[in-house]
């Protein structure tokens, strides 16, 4: 009995190694044309159906700022804007303290004025006596040289003279010192005749002292023959 049942055991093992060999014997394949590339691989290759779309979801949160980035270029200059309306006029302001006055003692005033070339012809005796240019003229002394007149800045009693030739192709010379509009000394000459004068006047500031003229006065630029003097004797 023992040996049939081992011959039993025996058959059985030889089956089952049998049915092992069956399984791992590959099944013959056909041509690859044999097989549509649709269904070879139906199962393992495309998966599953897609499913439906998610929810997208919510925002994530603002990164934090990042490193400053490098200076760029400076841009091209624009064109300039077009000029602003004028403002508004201000306000006039207060009407400020009185200066204190100069001391007068301390002025000095003095001038010489002289021509360098002859004058034009005159025919009216309100006809200025220009003059070209200043041998003394201490600072702080008004005098215009085109006009030929001193304006005095400084109260007090003044000197003045005058010396006037005449010229070689005029009859005469006439001339006149006046004080503002008033005539307070007169000299005549006749051909290659100077005329001359002088006097002494008290001025108040603003006022004006100067010469006219009528005939034509004669002078050159080395030897001066016509000139023009005045200074401040004493300060009011």
């Amino acid at each position: 009995m023992q040996r049939h049942f081992a011959t039993i055991f025996s058959i059985a093992i030889l089956l089952r190694n049998c049915g092992k060999l069956r399984a791992q014997t590959p099944a013959p394949v056909g041509p690859e044309t044999d097989v549509p590339e649709s269904q070879g691989c139906s199962a393992c290759c495309q998966g599953p159906p897609a499913g439906l779309p998610g929810i997208p979801g919510l925002p994530g949160s603002p990164g934090g700022c990042g490193p400053r980035g490098p200076r760029g270029d400076a841009g091209p200059v624009g064109q300039p804007g077009l000029g602003g309306l004028p403002g508004e006029a201000g306000i006039k302001g207060q009407k400020g303290e009185a200066g204190e006055s100069p001391d007068a003692s301390t002025h000095r005033v003095a001038f010489t004025v002289r021509r360098t070339t002859s004058s034009d012809i005159s025919t009216s005796d309100n006809t200025r006596l220009a003059f070209e240019e200043a041998e003394t003229l201490l600072p702080g002394t008004s005098f215009d040289l085109a006009t030929g007149t001193f304006a005095c800045d400084v109260p007090g009693t003044y000197a003045f003279m005058f010396y006037v030739l005449t010229n070689s192709d005029s009859s005469f010379i006439d001339v006149h010192l006046r004080k503002n509009d008033e005539w307070i000394v007169s000299s005549y000459s006749p051909t290659d005749g100077q005329a001359s004068g002088g006097a002494l006047l008290g001025l108040q500031s603003g006022d004006t002292v100067y010469l006219t003229m009528r005939g034509r006065a004669w002078s050159e630029s080395v030897q001066h023959y016509t000139s023009f003097s005045g200074f401040l004797l004493f300060a009011n």
